[in-house]
């Protein structure tokens, strides 16, 4: 196989610089994982997970006590997309662009917007994962950071109340909420802010731990019809099923929900009689025919721990006898993690790019995630 591509390099990375600087917010706050590198297509990977240790008393004996059993649950995760964004030139029309823009640089671009492609459509299913979080802050349809910095240390306490790790929080916001952010005066004076970062570049500072980023992957939610529902029973803190009566219309799953102080995101959809809400479930105990209410129209921007949200990214499959490709060359974007697979096929006076990616992403730890409601 020829290296016809080694000299694309430099339009490659190119390319990358251009992408990397879109609004992906998403892809470099989440953990990358290569374990799911050799699974196939759709194949369940089992990502284990630790329930939480009783203590119990320390009681000499002539032999230890015969206990420690534990029951280890799973999440099950894989790769579930598998695409591509192709392009092709012919002799004829190659030859006819030389002379005016260049094909070098219109080959450039069409390489950049094929990345774009790719990267928004990851940006978008990690936005989407904030629907299986734990609880939610702020007030649905009201921009946060109107006025001052305590949205994120509200989110910031949903997380510490679940027990997430605090070393490596993440925050992706839309940018509606970025430009609110932006505009606050402690964050562009300097004397208040320590920097002139967000006024001289642009640039989100961390806040309360999390480091914020934008993403125009942010996902919004309509809400289901759902009104004058109560719980029909009596519920334990940690409950995540939660029995609903006597109201009418839809609890969809994204919704979210208050019941009693608490704004908890429903996970499953109202059927039967119940819906679930995402773990760790009810932080306080709920009496029989306490209100469910649901919020209006949000935008949910995203809090998490790294550790929370997984992506796995890998070239699409090839067989072992390889495809027609004349030419393949793998290349990473250093910024955001991502790998993109470039190929290129030559046919009868023809040449047809192709740049493609593999990946799946999942929640696996909903109590280290919430909704900054928007």
């Amino acid at each position: 196989m020829s290296n016809t591509l080694t000299s694309l390099i430099p339009d490659l990375y190119a390319s990358l610089d251009v992408v990397s600087r879109e609004l992906s917010g998403f892809i470099p706050s989440v953990t990358m994982d290569a374990t799911a590198e050799r699974a196939s297509l759709n194949q369940a990977i089992r990502i284990p997970i630790t329930p939480a240790a009783p203590a119990e008393n320390v009681s000499p004996g002539q032999l230890p006590p015969d206990d420690g059993d534990q029951v280890i649950s799973n999440i099950p995760f894989s790769i579930t997309k598998s695409r591509m964004v192709p392009f092709r030139w012919t002799g004829e029309e190659q030859k006819g662009v030389i002379t005016g823009p260049g094909y070098a640089d219109i080959r450039r671009d069409q390489i950049s917007q094929a990345m774009r492609t790719l990267v928004n459509e990851i940006e978008v299913d990690l936005g989407n994962l904030a629907f299986l979080s734990s609880r939610a802050s702020g007030t649905a349809g009201t921009t946060p950071f109107a006025t001052n910095l305590g949205d994120t240390a509200q989110v910031r306490k949903i997380l510490s109340d679940n027990g997430a790790p605090l070393s490596d929080l993440q925050c992706v916001i839309d940018t509606t909420s970025g430009a609110s952010l932006r505009t606050l005066a402690q964050l562009t004076k300097a004397n208040e802010a320590g920097t002139t970062a967000l006024r001289a570049q642009g640039t989100l500072l961390e806040l309360h731990g999390f480091t914020i980023r934008e993403s125009a992957g942010v996902a919004s939610h309509a809400p289901g019809t759902g009104a004058s529902y109560v719980t029909n029973g009596a519920l334990a803190v940690g409950a995540t099923a939660i029995p609903a009566q006597t109201g009418t219309g839809t609890i969809l799953a994204g919704d979210v929900v208050t019941i009693g102080a608490y704004k908890y995101v429903v996970t499953t959809a109202l059927s039967g009689g119940s819906f679930t809400i995402g773990a760790p479930g009810l932080r306080a105990a709920v009496a029989t025919g306490s209100t469910i209410t649901g919020v209006s129209a949000f935008t949910a921007n995203f809090a998490f721990s790294r550790s929370a949200i997984v992506l796995a990214t890998r070239a699409p499959a090839l067989p072992e006898e390889g495809d027609m490709a004349d030419d393949r060359i793998m290349i990473q974007d250093p910024r955001t993690g991502m790998a993109f697979e470039v190929s290129m096929y030559k046919q009868y006076r023809r040449v047809r790019y192709e740049i493609a990616a593999a990946w799946g992403c999942q929640n696996i730890k909903p109590a280290h995630t919430a909704i900054l409601l928007g």
